[in-house]
Formats: C-alpha cells, structure tokens, sequence
C-alpha cells in the first residue's frame, strides 16, 4: 500500500500546525463560530447535536494494522472507545473535545492519516472495491489509480470552492461494488477491443433529495489520459454548476439541466486545452504509485484443514457461506468481518476490536485491512488454511457474525442519535430490524438481502439504492419512515420505487417483516432473490403486503 514521502510528511504536519493554531484562536474568543467553520470544516471536524465530530479519511478504504492500532488509540484517549466506520470508507469519532482535535490530528499523521477534504465543498476522500487488488472477477487494482487522484486532489487550487461536495468512486471489475453509478464520477475499469486497459467514466450520479443514476460520458479513456479529462470534467463543473441554490449544486442537477451531450461537448473542449499541459509526469508518479500496491507474496499451502473444519462446525460453515469472497489466488479467500452483530449499531468497532482485526491481519492478512462502503471491515489475502484461526479469534472477539449481504446486514446512518441534519432517528431502527429477524430464523433462507436506513433526505444511508431502502422523516414532530423497493446500487444501478405512505417508528419493524416474510411465498423458488423477484413481479404485490388494511378495504 501507499507510505507518505517527505513531501506528503511535510504537507500533513504543516495542516495539523495550521489547524491547532486556529483552534486555539477559537478557544480563546478570537475567532467566532462563524469564522472558524469553514476552517474546521477543511479538516475534517463538524459540530453534531451533541458535541465535535471528526471525519478521517481512509483513502479507497485500504489501512495497515499500524494504523488501525493507531485508530484503536485515538478512540481510547479521546472518545469513548469506539468509532464509526461510514458509507465513504471513513472512520468517525462521535464525542471528541475541541482542544483535543489537533493531537488526533497529530497522532493521525504520525500513520500516514488525516482528516483533510472529508467535509466542505471539495473532492471528497476517494473510494474503491473494497476487495481491490484481492478479487477474481478484478480486471486491474483501482487503488493506484485513486491514490493518484486523492494526490491531485488534494489542496487543489482550483477546486476547494466547488459549488457542493464532489465524490469519485474508482472499481477494477465489471461486478460494481462500489456503487460508482451513484457518484458524481464514476470510473469503471474496461479493456477495450485492442486489450489496453482504461476506463469507462460516468457522471452526473447521487443519492440526496434529488436521487439520479449517473450516465456514460466515455466508454473509455485510456490511463495516459485519465487525469487531464477527470480534471476537465470537474473544471467545467466547478464554472458551470449552480451555487444559488444548494439544493440544485451537484454536477447531477448541472447534467440534467444541460444534458449529457453538452456536458460531454465542454468537457471534450476543455480536456482538449488541458491535456498537453500535463506532459507526462501524472504517469511517471502513477508508474511509482503502481509499485506500492504490489500484490502480496501468497504462499501455497494444503486447504485439507480447512476443509475439515468446515464439515465439522456448522456455525463456522455458515460463516464461511455467508463471509467469504472467491479470491484471485488459489488457496485464499477474501474474508468480510461484520461489524453488524444483531443488535448492535452498525458499523461501531470498538477499540479492543480493531486491534483484534490489526492483529489478525498481521498474522494472517498479509498486513491489509478494508473498509467497505457497507460499513463492515475486509480482511482481504487469507489463506484457507488460516481461516479456522481467523474464525476463531473473530468469534471471541465478538465479531464472527454471519450475515454478509443477508437481512442484518444493514447500512445505516448515525441519524437522529448524532447528526444535527437527520429528521429521525436510524439506529434503534436497524438494530429492532436486526434483532427481529435473528429472532425469526430466517436470514439464510432469504439469502440475498440489502436493507438501507437514512435519518434524512441526505440519504447518507444509501436507501434510495437498497432493494429494501428505509427514509425517516419528521411528520409534524413525529418520526415517520417511507419505504422504497427496487433499488440496486450495482451495476445495474436502480433507484428504488416508493411503497406508499410511511411507518410510524412502532410500525416500521412489523412492515419489513411482512415484506420479507411475503417475499418468501412470491419467490419463484429459493434461488430468486428478492431483487430479482421484485423485478419481475413490480410493486403491486409488496404493496399489499405492506398496506394489506388498504387492500381489504378495496376489495370491501
């Protein structure tokens, strides 16, 4: 993975001084809340409802276990013992003080992190696959390619003052899970008929109040070219993107009010002016950036144990079922390790276990953690033969639960219990769906299930996207939540359909057990999932199983 050089060491520390004279000044009264926003805003920290946040960037979601050691620390020291892992491959602190900021800044930097561009009007931190590099179905690793844009990025003169927040997603395979149809670029790794290797680049997608689905700008742009046109598109974006109304600013609204040919016209335009100025040297730093994401010395070792295991525990069975990804080298195995106990808040890792999962993968993960944007933690090179181990040390730490992509499996915002932006709350609702269906006994046999909670508008929970999204509004001072079915966020990308009227908070839970449960007796048989069930049948059928009061009275 990438290490900092002299000039990466000497960009952060000079930040982290920066940032700690400014927080003095606020302390002091000589900067006022107004003034000192942008300024903590540009590093990272937001004022939540109860107390300071602090975003860290995790770049393409890719750690080492000396900073996920380093992120156990700062949990101890200066919050309440845990983080929160996030839909951008973040990790947040909920309840830091103010004149503690600057030594987590500190302490970041001495691993190569930082907080800078995980908030404000700028490109965000850049995300990847989070099995980049590990993956079968991988036609190249993306992580290089996005480190390089995390690096142009950053501190970019011309683009700190965008009109809104901008997100670059990158993934090396055709299988999307990186939901790069929901950014406002996507880029998609593709071969075009000659073999090279390049990228297929989308625009204009998002999630929020105004949900679209990102279009093709080019089927492919080749490696040498790749920067000066991502440059070109955010150029064109930044002059011609809306700042009267933050509502109609992301790049989506700005393609859907000029069109995609437009777009494609003045980006075509401007790459044009642009591309000789970059004169080779983004791809003398790309070839040096190639070399830190190397693969890995695999080993090759018997799976007989493995295997054994596997016939002998039926709870490590199940897990291997449901956590476990086909790798590209014989003999491993990618391993996801949920961080979604039923009950618990999703995406919350403690302190004590982070450095079960640093430890785990210096012994048995080649030294590589991830995060996924589906807020669980990736251990991405083990070998088969280790994985009882793994299984093993995971159980004990709490963190063996077997639900990958099931039900419980569910993406959340922090919603009403932090967020000064949500209108209700999202995790007691997850954790009531979770518990509900451990309760049921049913996960398993519903095989394939998505299930995104937001707390607003925002949709910082991806709900628009799950095949089960869940929006919580505010309804005259009451929590109410909308139901959405249908959506994807892969690479057939859908936004999903609203049901009908929403749920009361005591009602919600009850609604999407009748969903699935139904679900269940309208499948085809047990190899369709309930997306696939859902595109061939429509709404109608849910429908009358959430509202089945509605249906009784039509028929009456």
């Amino acid at each position: 993975m990438y290490v900092y050089n002299d000039f990466d060491e000497t960009f952060v520390r000079t930040r982290v001084a920066q940032f700690r004279g400014q927080v003095e000044r606020r302390i002091d009264g000589s900067l006022t809340e107004d003034e000192f926003k942008p300024l903590r805003l540009m590093n990272g920290l937001y004022l939540q409802l109860h107390a300071y946040m602090l975003r860290v960037a995790v770049p393409y979601g890719t750690l080492n276990p000396a900073q996920m050691r380093q992120l156990a620390m700062i949990a101890d020291r200066w919050d309440k013992g845990y983080g929160h892992f996030t839909t951008r491959q973040n990790i947040q602190y909920n309840w830091p003080k103010l004149g503690d900021v600057p030594d987590m800044l500190e302490a970041l930097a001495d691993v190569g992190m930082h907080a800078i561009q995980t908030s404000g009007n700028t490109i965000r931190n850049v995300t990847a696959d989070h099995f980049a590099g590990a993956a079968a179905d991988e036609i190249e690793d993306p992580r290089a390619i996005a480190e390089l844009l995390r690096q142009w990025s950053t501190d970019h003169p011309e683009f700190q003052f965008l009109p809104r927040k901008f997100k670059i997603a990158v993934t090396g395979a055709a299988a999307d899970r990186a939901v790069t149809r929901a950014h406002d670029i996507g880029l998609v790794v593709v071969r075009n008929d000659a073999g090279e290797v390049g990228y297929q680049v989308i625009v204009g997608g998002g999630l929020g109040r105004t949900p679209m689905v990102g279009k093709v700008l080019r089927d492919f742009v080749s490696k040498a070219d790749l920067l000066p046109y991502v440059e070109a598109i955010v150029s064109v974006y930044n002059l011609l993107g809306r700042r009267d109304n933050k509502y109609k600013a992301r790049i989506k609204i700005t393609l859907h009010e000029n069109g995609i040919e437009t777009i494609r016209d003045l980006v075509e335009d401007r790459f044009n002016a642009i591309r000789a100025g970059f004169g080779g040297y983004d791809q003398t730093l790309l070839a040096e950036i190639e070399k830190s994401f190397a693969p890995p010395a695999f080993v090759t070792k018997a799976t007989d144990g493995y295997e054994a295991a596997r016939l002998a525990n039926p709870a490590f069975r199940s897990w291997t079922d449901t956590n476990l990804a086909a790798h590209k080298a014989a003999g491993y195995a990618i391993v996801s390790i949920s961080i979604k106990k039923h009950g618990a808040t999703p995406g919350d890792a403690t302190s004590d276990q982070m450095r079960v999962m640093a430890e785990l993968a210096d012994r048995y993960g080649h030294g590589e953690l991830r995060i996924s944007h589906e807020q669980n933690v990736i251990l991405p090179h083990v070998h088969q033969s280790d994985l009882p181990a793994v299984y093993a040390a995971l159980r004990k730490a709490d963190l063996a639960t077997a639900n990958i992509g099931l039900a419980s499996d569910i993406i959340a915002c922090p919603g009403m219990d932090y967020c000064a932006l949500a209108t209700a709350r999202s995790i007691p609702i997850a954790q009531q769906i979770a518990t509900r269906f451990d309760a049921l006994k049913i996960e398993h046999d519903v095989g394939p299930l998505k299930i995104k909670i937001s707390g607003c508008i925002n949709a910082c929970g991806h709900h628009h996207v799950g095949h089960i999204g869940i929006l919580g509004l505010d309804r005259a001072g009451v929590e109410n939540y909308q139901i959405t079915l249908g959506g994807d966020g892969s690479e057939t990308t859908t936004i999903g359909e609203r049901a009908g009227p929403g749920f009361s908070a005591d009602d919600i839970v009850p609604a999407i057990e009748r969903l699935v449960t139904g679900y269940l007796t309208l499948r085809a048989d047990p190899s369709e999932t309930f997306l696939q069930t859902y595109r061939r049948l429509g709404l109608a059928p849910f429908k009358t199983l959430l509202y089945p009061s509605e249906d009784k009275a039509d028929a009456a």
